[in-house]
């Protein structure tokens, strides 16, 4: 069962709102879910490892769970995991493994997530389908053929890495979910397109050739949707198709893929796309009409302009605020960037995200949140996480039913030279009103903590060549060595000295505005004002570009707000240099 198969349209469409319904109408008694998934989830794995020593036998309530379990992150969870990749049964959950989801941590290293039966059908399974009900909902033509959508997550693999157990070890979106747990219906959209399974051979870890290979199939469809998740895969691909459009248009003259011969040659085809006056997903799908991934973060900042790139009536619907390790919210209606809580996922518990977060932190209850605040996210589930610490800031938009509707803010770790302990969400929002208040956009920022040499003026807007626009605003004053802030920001339209002062200075306020620890850290002295540095307009995309040509996949491949490596910065710059060099 399959798309394009008859009646696999209208199966997956009644399955996907069923679940809708059903998740919907579990938010009328969220408190009394809440405690089933609690009793589920300690009576199933009663028997475990982590069960008898942490009594799952008298754990009838939160607070008995909450004294026998410390708030704990995946370096926790890791040992009693290593063990379950060796092969031993019963550590974490009842049931054994099928694959391990692959995630990258903070470290960059890649970690291990169990992904049991259990699991997929209590936690996984109805979330993920009802995921995707606004999309499909508002725009039922994207299931009417199989090439109506270009999904770029989906990266099948014929012989996918392995664990110790023999498990496949990959990236959920690689992942035949009708094989390894019987849910056919479950196959996404635009999985069985003519580009999902490649027709040449590419090496399994070329992910950039075959991004290119997609794309040249896909430019001969009328593809309506794209599916990423990762906006940076959104922002990548009018990029990709201005670097490869010359191959592209080509191969279909030529009737070849990837310099073999593949179908018919279409020289009326190329005439007509080599004519097109502009080069970008507008003008090669002219029926688009949706993107899914999030829409939050620092993708916030650059969806805007980067979806008028897509066409002008193309909108941009969330994906599920969710983690490899397990969900969180999931968007239930045509909201633009929150979701509900999935009562009978997880059992979640949240903590003010302005304090750290340790083993005894106190945790709040959906229904203790408030809205217009962020907090750190903890949840349990059957599948083996307890009291885990996700890594994910959420911010509550409003409530709809006295429950509170969630949207991802960010990640929880901070930048913290001097004591402002700054958070992603707090720089994002800080950010996006600077941008409103200047008058301009860009396409993507990064920022990092570095020093003013001693005796030397304070940071100051700067031009993309170095040179300091005239005027009062940008004078600076002397002052002793100072840490501060440097924001590399590539902008969407060239930005004038005026505006990039007025961007810093609010950037600046907003900043205090947001973190009570950066407005002191200015008053005392120990920060200096934030300085610009404007790149050229496609170095995120270079940069980008080069990480998935190391062999890093897509997916991957995301948003940095804060670069503290040198290496990362130099990266970053050494792009808009080489690309200011080309003359590009």
């Amino acid at each position: 069962m399959s798309w394009g198969e008859e009646g696999h349209a209208e199966r997956y469409r009644s399955r996907v709102l069923t679940e809708r319904a059903r998740l919907s109408g579990e938010l009328a008694d969220l408190t009394g879910r809440q405690a089933a998934v609690l009793a589920d989830l300690a009576r199933f794995n009663l028997d475990t490892d982590f069960g008898r020593r942490h009594g799952f036998g008298s754990v009838r309530t939160l607070k008995d769970l909450q004294a026998a379990v410390p708030v704990q992150d995946y370096a926790a969870h890791a040992p009693y995991i290593e063990r379950m990749v060796a092969g031993e049964r019963g550590v974490l959950t009842a049931d054994r493994p099928v694959v391990y989801f692959t995630s990258s941590g903070s470290t960059g290293t890649h970690k291990k997530i169990p992904v049991t039966p259990r699991f997929m059908k209590s936690v996984f399974f109805p979330f993920y389908y009802a995921a995707w009900a606004p999309l499909i909902g508002a725009f039922p033509e994207l299931t009417g053929r199989a090439d109506a959508v270009l999904n770029l997550k989906h990266d099948p693999l014929s012989a996918p890495p392995s664990t110790a157990d023999g498990r496949p070890h990959v990236g959920a979106s690689q992942v035949d979910f009708g094989t390894a747990f019987g849910e056919p219906l479950a196959a996404e959209l635009g999985t069985a397109a003519p580009w999902a399974a490649l027709p040449v051979d590419v090496a399994p870890d070329d992910h950039l050739e075959k991004s290119y290979l997609r794309l040249r199939l896909a430019v001969q469809s009328d593809v309506r949707g794209l599916i990423g998740i990762n906006p940076a895969m959104f922002a990548a691909l009018p990029y990709q198709l201005g670097q490869w459009w010359p191959r592209i248009v080509k191969e279909i003259h030529d009737g070849t893929l990837g310099g073999v011969p593949y179908g018919p040659p279409d020289a009326v085809l190329a005439a007509r796309l080599e004519s097109l006056d502009e080069v970008g997903p507008a003008r090669v799908w002219p029926r688009m009409r949706a993107l899914f991934g999030w829409t939050t973060g620092v993708a916030s900042l650059y969806l805007p302009a980067l979806r008028r790139t897509f066409g002008t009536d193309v909108v941009a619907l969330p994906a599920p605020v969710a983690s490899s390790e397990g969900p969180v919210a999931v968007p239930l209606d045509r909201h633009p960037t929150a979701g509900s809580i999935v009562a009978s996922a997880c059992v979640y518990e949240f903590a003010d995200a302005d304090e750290d977060l340790g083993p005894g932190t106190e945790t709040l209850l959906p229904q203790d949140l408030e809205a217009g605040r962020d907090y750190h996210v903890v949840f349990s589930h059957v599948g083996g996480f307890y009291r885990y610490a996700v890594g994910d800031v959420v911010r509550v938009v409003d409530r709809v039913g006295g429950v509170p509707r969630l949207m991802y803010a960010g990640r929880a770790g901070r930048s913290d030279a001097v004591g402002e302990r700054l958070r992603e969400a707090q720089v994002v929002r800080a950010v996006r009103e600077a941008l409103t208040g200047a008058g301009v956009e860009l396409r993507n920022v990064s920022c990092r903590v570095e020093k003013t040499a001693t005796g030397a003026a304070e940071p100051t807007p700067r031009r993309g060549d170095g040179s300091v626009p005239d005027g009062p605003a940008h004078e600076g004053s002397s002052r002793d060595a100072l840490s501060h802030y440097v924001f590399a920001v590539a902008p969407e339209t060239a930005w004038s000295p005026e505006a990039t002062a007025r961007f810093t200075v609010l950037l600046d306020a907003g900043l205090g505005r947001e973190s009570p620890g950066y407005a002191k850290a200015r008053r005392d002295a120990r920060l200096g004002r934030p300085g610009v540095r404007l790149l050229h307009p496609d170095s995120f995309l270079r940069e980008w570009q080069e990480r998935v040509a190391d062999g890093v996949r897509p997916t991957q491949v995301k948003d940095r707000l804060f670069r503290p490596d040198e290496n990362q910065w130099r990266r970053l710059t050494a792009a808009s240099d080489a690309l200011r060099g080309e003359g590009t």
